[in-house]
């Protein structure tokens, strides 16, 4: 249990979702196998209104912190981590860069419809030379009158297939100072995908590639300042790294829990395997890198809900639970033995799942030297033009 108390609010809203995640296994162990996305599973996250969980209620949201978020996305991965992308990238990427960076217009236009479920967002910012490097960028955004025209190609975009709209992210100028983002229709004409196959793992997500032919976006859709997108792009990854480390938290429980269960049920040489102390370290190990990773995340909701900048500590979060989700989900398979190694118990799937985590929204080398440049002093967080709103009880 976390040292940071949960609001009797968060307490309701991370049971509903717990139960929402032990009775979405069945179908999404399905979805994984079928290598099928688990529409109806999101279509039910949408109508419990996790899909703008902390959005004001005024916007079409359920009004909650961003400790909620934090548990919404344990509660998901912990069922699996396709349900936790469309929570990430929906939310924590597409609809809360809206909130932050969108003109009060922009944000009554399309905020409702994503915080309801009616719409899913895309975020698109990854390109085959500009994954790590984003100021390598080459999908162009050229000045029509009153439209931007789109050509070029994004990869590895998560919600390529489902999603409505695409924050798109284009080169409009030269340099990192030439990047502008757009919301584009993903049914707009020039649009097109090309599904991802071939995974090592999220069998159940949604990933692609979307290509760009002579795209017509009208200005009124590009967010924020021409120029302005690289730091948009950067504030969002603020949350998505967020939620992809509350997510893997709650990857270690589901592996723990599993872990814990055989290992009380398995007997060998006489007795449970619980009782040999070479597996009793494997289970506190993945409890000690549980309760730090909680930890990690609770503070940054506390951070978010009191409008503090928080890029180091979602940088540091992400990259810490990510090598320990998959640390955790690797031993799992060893307590679980030849168990481990099938589709009739999580941990196979889990620790195919967790090793992506170590790849999307900075891979754990880049943020290695992140924290290294923050720790060196080379590194210093300016403010934003525009800053995430702080949480504030009953919008």
């Amino acid at each position: 249990m976390s040292a940071l108390r949960l609001s009797s609010e968060n307490v309701a809203a991370q049971a509903e979702w717990a139960t929402f995640a032990r009775d979405a296994l069945h179908e999404i162990r399905q979805c994984d196998r079928e290598r099928r996305f688990p529409r109806a599973l999101v279509a039910a996250m949408a109508s419990r209104g996790m899909l703008g969980l902390c959005l004001p209620r005024r916007l079409g949201g359920l009004g909650l912190d961003y400790i909620a978020l934090g548990l919404a996305a344990e509660a998901l991965e912990w069922a699996d981590a396709s349900l936790r992308e469309v929570l990430a990238v929906h939310l924590g990427l597409h609809a809360l860069s809206i909130y932050q960076w969108g003109t009060p217009e922009q944000q009554t236009r399309w905020l409702p419809a994503l915080a309801r479920g009616e719409a899913l967002g895309a975020f698109a910012l990854n390109e085959k030379d500009a994954g790590s490097d984003v100021a390598n960028m080459s999908l162009s955004a050229t000045r029509s009158g009153d439209d931007y025209v789109l050509n070029g190609e994004k990869t590895w975009i998560t919600l390529a297939t489902a999603a409505d709209r695409v924050l798109v992210f284009a080169r409009t100028d030269t340099g990192v100072g030439g990047i502008s983002a757009f919301v584009v229709d993903r049914t707009a004409v020039g649009v097109s995908h090309t599904p991802r196959t071939g995974k090592l793992g999220d069998w159940a997500g949604d990933t692609g590639d979307l290509h760009f032919s002579d795209v017509r976006v009208p200005v009124r859709d590009r967010l924020g300042d021409e120029g302005e997108g690289f730091k948009i792009a950067m504030s969002a990854l603020d949350n998505g790294r967020y939620v992809v480390a509350a997510g893997v938290v709650g990857c270690m429980k589901a592996c723990r829990d599993e872990a814990v269960a055989y290992a009380k049920s398995r007997v060998a040489f006489g007795k449970p395997i619980a009782e040999q102390q070479l597996v009793q370290q494997l289970l506190a190990n993945m409890q000690q890198r549980i309760d730090a990773g909680e930890l990690l995340v609770r503070n940054i909701g506390a951070l978010k809900n009191g409008g503090v900048r928080n890029t180091r500590e979602c940088s540091g979060a992400k990259w810490f639970c990510s090598e320990a989700a998959v640390q955790t989900a690797k031993e799992t398979v060893q307590v679980l033995g030849s168990a481990g190694y099938s589709d009739d118990y999580s941990a196979a799937r889990h620790l195919r799942n967790s090793m992506a985590a170590l790849i999307y929204q900075g891979t754990s080398q880049i943020h290695t030297l992140i924290q290294a440049d923050y720790v060196l002093g080379n590194r210093v967080d300016k403010s934003l033009r525009c800053e995430l709103p702080p949480f504030e009880a009953g919008e």
